[in-house]
């Protein structure tokens, strides 16, 4: 991969967490770093802090103003922002509705307003921040397991659609991450990620490494290439275990 400084670069959710580890390592590196969050204060925080600008709002919409605020074009597109509610079919229709909205269907809002500009000129970079849900699945959450399969899907249909035409995709697939998110999964965050979390500046320098390498999946957690392999080759006794988790989470909770 080329150089990224002086390249313009989007991070969405980029007040805390991944997206603010995203949004210093561009800018180390170089780059025109656009932040944005909803939450109005957290982006114009860390765009003060890295040089960058603040484009405050709803991740679905800002690619227009994230452009006027770059100056007129984007190179790489991080897909950063995410919301991880709890429950199953249980969950109320707007909890689903709202998962389906910042999980996957923001990806695709963005990737419809940047194709057509990146096809013409032929390069491109879209950064989607998947989780190992989206590879595997997450004990205790319905919506985010099933809406992050659907951002991992999405992402491999951009990469294999236009990869020929200089588009770059990278899943980013981590586990546990020191991060807000985490503190909000309870009991079944504790039992499954919080053993092995790592840092957010870790998943940035992850995503470099994988970019570097023209890599499609990002694996902060080197472990999870093995999960899902075990998930393909013998996906009854994969879910056999996964239910085994679900039934300690149960006794927890008792």
């Amino acid at each position: 991969m080329e150089t990224v400084r002086d390249r313009a670069v989007v991070v969405t959710g980029g007040g805390g967490g991944i997206g603010a580890a995203l949004a210093r390592k561009f800018a180390a590196e170089g780059a025109r770093v656009a932040v944005n969050d909803l939450d109005k204060s957290k982006a114009e925080a860390v765009a003060a802090e890295i040089g960058g600008v603040a484009v405050p709002g709803d991740a679905s919409g800002i690619v227009a103003a994230a452009r006027e605020a770059l100056g007129g074009s984007i190179d790489i597109f991080c897909a950063n922002a995410g919301i991880a509610p709890h429950g199953g079919p249980e969950a109320d229709e707007q909890i689903w509705a709202d998962a389906w909205d910042v999980n996957v269907m923001a990806h695709v809002r963005a990737a419809r307003e940047l194709l057509p500009e990146w096809l013409e000129r032929g390069s491109g970079r879209f950064v989607a921040t998947v989780s190992a849900a989206g590879l595997l699945t997450m004990v205790g959450s319905a919506p985010y397991s099933v809406t992050k399969h659907g951002a991992l899907a999405f992402a491999e249909w951009l990469s294999a659609t236009y990869r020929h035409r200089g588009i770059g995709v990278h899943a980013v697939c981590p586990q546990g991450v020191r991060t807000d998110m985490l503190a909000g999964t309870g009991t079944a965050g504790d039992l499954v990620l919080r053993p092995t979390a790592i840092e957010p500046e870790q998943v940035a320098d992850a995503v470099f490494e994988a970019m570097a390498a023209e890599r499609f999946l990002v694996l902060p957690h080197p472990e999870v290439a093995d999960y899902y392999t075990a998930r393909a080759g013998d996906t009854d006794r994969w879910l056999a275990g996964m239910n085994k988790m679900q039934q300690h989470l149960e006794r927890d909770a008792g």
